[in-house]
């Protein structure tokens, strides 16, 4: 799964997540992409699947690229520990996503292939998408 080699501090702030992407949201590589069109957080387990339903639908044809990395670190406290004694351990990465973001893009392929490939990837992530060409 993804995570990062190093940070500068392990532990971050939960933050706030709003508004749209004012980057991020052309297609760059490919011909084809997933754009999100709601607010939220993607973890490293739902890119993972995501990727394997394209490899798996794709055939391995073409080529894909992912633009979503999960960077920020969300913690949990360990079950029946009383409140204080700091912030919890790092239970996994998420990749915040705005609206408007490209999340994944696929090269190489018919349009109905790379249609039905990030519909099916699109299943496995938790934020609402569409299917989009370059222009």
């Amino acid at each position: 799964m993804l995570q990062p080699k190093k940070v500068k501090y392990r532990k971050t702030f939960r933050g706030k997540n709003r508004g749209k992407a004012m980057r991020g949201g052309e297609i760059v590589f490919g011909e084809y992409g997933l754009r999100a069109m709601s607010l939220g957080e993607i973890s490293a387990r739902q890119i993972e699947a995501a990727r394997k339903k394209i490899t798996y639908a794709t055939k391995r044809e073409g080529k894909y690229w992912i633009k979503v990395f999960p960077h920020k670190p969300l913690t949990q406290k360990a079950l029946g520990v009383k409140m204080g004694s700091g912030k919890g351990a790092i239970e996994q990465y998420v990749a915040p996503v705005k609206p408007g973001f490209i999340l994944f893009e696929i090269g190489g392929v018919s349009e109905t292939l790379a249609k039905s490939a990030l519909h099916k990837a699109a299943a496995k992530l938790s934020v609402k998408t569409e299917f989009v060409k370059k222009n």
